[in-house]
């Protein structure tokens, strides 16, 4: 199997379960349905090419660490956000939409 070949089954898993864990969870909440929304984007990136394998691994990997930065706030509270942490998530979550914007429409294609 090819690398990007290998990139595009990546994504489109990544996308599935993020779409399974969705709607797996009775209140899914706007910072989840972001997460939901912005792996469908890189997922559509990877698909329609606009987005290399390199950009992909990136935008993946920063999706990751703001995950686990969510994960870590949860725990400190409780399994709850506070307003600063939404808020500092949802300012995350805007620069990593901005990046996905910027990589989809760079000029680099697969």
């Amino acid at each position: 199997m090819t690398t990007l070949k290998r990139w595009r089954a990546l994504s489109i898993l990544a996308v599935a379960c993020a779409l399974l864990l969705a709607a797996s969870e009775a209140s899914a909440g706007p910072i989840r349905n972001r997460k939901v929304n912005q792996q469908a984007r890189i997922a559509q990136g990877v698909r329609s090419g606009q987005l290399t394998a390199g950009e992909t691994a990136r935008l993946e990997r920063q999706e990751r660490s703001l995950n686990r930065e969510e994960r870590d706030m949860r725990r400190l509270d409780g399994g709850r956000l506070t307003g600063q942490d939404r808020r500092a998530i949802n300012q995350q979550q805007n620069q990593l939409s901005r990046r996905i914007y910027r990589q989809k429409h760079d000029g680099q294609t697969q």
